[in-house]
């Protein structure tokens, strides 16, 4: 019996290179569990942004989760890298707040540009276009794009957490009296204070005791902030009818108004993949193995198809995600992270009456410290560059004080390019920055007509 353990665990300590890397099974394992409980937050916060789309929670709760156990597991097994994959928390606002309720477009539309712009990574993962793209797209505006979807997350925090209250002159600050809008004060404070320490499940634990103190904790209503479960724990049922829900004749009649969103998909979800990637192997010590890159084609290829997977199960862009850097440094250095991750979401599966118990109030916090922490980007920017910093700022401007995501990202790309070209910084102008333009300004006189025809 000894010699079939030690055979198994061989074949597991070869297939990944757990030895080979300076690490061993039960430190993978243990940056697993410490990867998953900093991302766990995901099957909760997912499922509550998805259903602003009108989709059922239950049904995003099991797409959520399967997406990111298929997407960990293609991380783990193609690449042997300890990261762990989930619907991205930038793409999934993107999807339901601006493209299914301000663009009016329906949610099998929408998976089919998810699908698109996942291919469209795989495609270009598979070319050396890769770098190109990398190097031709303008830092500032990326920084830009990052702080204008932190400002958006955390504005759909404040309203969700009752903080920001909209009336007859723009928003107001939520009531004191309202016990609920004390509950998500609270859990700011305390998700806040977690991050600070960097529990590693600060996120998690923030969720989980809202949503406790919210059984006691009487809302405006006079009803529990929080309603008690169904049950504790109940076999999942995966929503059939979630699989392939695509619709192509729907993509193609709004094509004008829905490219420069998946071209968003694409590229939001490449610059975040990319830079994800590299901070964690970075963070892993992992560079160069058998004279190759560690971070190299098939770690892209991965990626881009998860987005495919996750698309086809039913949920929003699926990437790379940065807490799997806690796992790093909690010794992980290989695919086996992922696995361990992937088995944790499955098993998961089985308290989905209670994810759907949480309320707004509980995720409310987590959309804004999210939120508040992709907006410290902006620290990154050149202060001497007037380009690099007036688009940025424009982008957060016009989407804090309009909740329009696309115009901010569109005036954003114009701003820089007109401001490029007076500077005359030639090089700064790139093939990939016109065309973009060119997309955004379709965009705009298609989004302008629209709007001017109600």
């Amino acid at each position: 019996m000894r010699h079939d353990g030690a055979g198994a665990t061989g074949w597991i300590d070869r297939f990944f290179h757990v030895t080979r890397r300076g690490s061993t099974l039960s430190r993978e394992l243990i940056a697993g569990l410490t990867t998953f409980g900093a991302m766990a937050y995901i099957m909760i916060v997912n499922p509550a942004i998805l259903a602003l789309a009108g989709l059922d929670r239950h049904d995003m709760i099991m797409t959520t989760i399967a997406a990111s156990v298929f997407g960990s597991l293609l991380m783990a097994l193609l690449a042997n890298l300890p990261i762990a994959l989930a619907p991205a928390m930038s793409s999934n606002l993107i999807f339901a707040q601006v493209v299914v309720v301000q663009m009016g477009i329906a949610p099998p539309v929408a998976f089919t540009m998810v699908l698109i712009g996942g291919l469209c990574f795989v495609a270009l993962s598979l070319t050396h276009w890769r770098q190109k793209i990398v190097m031709g797209f303008p830092a500032s505006v990326r920084t830009g794009i990052h702080c204008a979807i932190g400002a958006f997350i955390a504005h759909i925090g404040m309203v969700s957490g009752g903080l920001a209250v909209k009336g007859a002159e723009g928003f107001a600050f939520g009531s004191l009296r309202d016990p609920a809008v004390l509950l998500a004060i609270g859990g700011l404070f305390l998700a806040g204070a977690l991050r600070m320490l960097r529990v590693p499940a600060g996120m998690l634990v923030s969720i989980v005791a809202v949503t406790l103190a919210g059984c006691f904790v009487h809302g405006a209503d006079g009803h529990p902030v929080t309603s008690r479960p169904s049950a504790w724990l109940e076999w999942p049922h995966y929503p059939v009818h979630m699989l392939f829900p695509f619709d192509f004749h729907g993509f193609l009649t709004h094509f004008g108004l829905v490219l420069p969103v998946a071209l968003y998909f694409f590229l939001g979800d490449f610059f975040d993949a990319t830079g994800t990637m590299m901070a964690v192997t970075r963070k892993a010590g992992l560079s160069v193995e058998d004279g190759q890159p560690v971070l190299g084609r098939a770690a892209f290829v991965a990626d881009g198809s998860a987005s495919v997977v996750g698309s086809i199960l039913g949920t929003s862009t699926v990437s790379a995600y940065l807490e799997s850097l806690v796992g790093a440094e909690a010794g992980g250095r290989t695919g086996l992270v992922g696995v361990t991750v992937a088995v944790l979401f499955a098993l998961s599966s089985v308290l989905w009456p209670v994810i759907t118990a949480v309320p707004a109030v509980a995720t409310a916090p987590v959309l804004i410290l999210v939120g508040l922490g992709m907006l410290a980007d902006m620290t990154r920017v050149e202060q001497d560059d007037v380009a690099g910093v007036l688009a940025p700022l424009l982008m957060v401007l016009v989407t804090v004080m309009t909740g329009n995501f696309m115009v901010s990202l569109a005036l954003g790309l114009l701003l820089y390019t007109g401001l490029a070209l007076a500077a005359r910084r030639w090089s700064e102008i790139t093939p990939i920055l016109l065309v973009l333009d060119g997309v955004f300004v379709f965009y705009l006189v298609l989004a302008s007509g629209i709007g001017g025809g109600k």
